[in-house]
């Protein structure tokens, strides 16, 4: 039992051989802001689900602001979609005291319905230049696999192949 529990549990990166394009959205920022995820569209996007309460999700947000900066230049946008049930009245001033500086949005239910990001949080959206969806992370992985998912998904062209794949990261 313990064996399938690893195995059904493991964080992992599965890496799509046949990329798809990134369902689009707009969803209010927690200033109540419009952000449409096209309009991003030639930049390395890494979408990723969390919330205040998952303790998961809060490891990795330093690495995000981090990372942001880092690779922000080279053409890297994090957007955070948070799955908190209050909103902006608790994501708001979350996002201040951690000092996050990439979009946060609230999810509207349908959003998160379409990338199937409602079952373990959190879940991280790797997105190409052009708009396809090239990889995505079910949990957390360390910040280097991180930096490493950021940095193929910046070089990606979203070339298509034979299947999808997945890969223990």
């Amino acid at each position: 039992m313990a064996l399938i529990l690893f195995f059904v549990t493991r964080v992992r990166t599965v890496r799509l051989s046949h990329p798809y394009p990134a369902p689009d959205f707009v969803l209010r920022d927690v200033n109540g802001n419009a952000v449409r995820l096209s309009s991003y569209r030639g930049k390395g996007i890494v979408l990723n689900f969390w919330a205040t309460w998952c303790g998961p999700c809060r490891r990795e947000i330093p690495w995000f602001i981090q990372l942001q900066k880092e690779y922000g230049p080279r053409g890297l946008q994090v957007i955070g979609v948070s799955m908190d049930e209050d909103g902006s009245k608790v994501v708001g001033p979350f996002v201040e005291k951690t000092g996050i500086d990439y979009p946060v949005v609230l999810d509207d239910g349908h959003v998160s319905s379409a990338y199937g990001a409602t079952e373990i949080l959190p879940t991280t959206f790797y997105i190409s230049r052009s708009g396809q969806v090239i990889a995505l992370v079910k949990g957390v992985l360390s910040r280097d696999k991180v930096e490493a998912e950021i940095q193929e998904t910046l070089e990606n062209p979203a070339v298509t192949g034979a299947g999808a794949q997945s890969s223990a990261r």
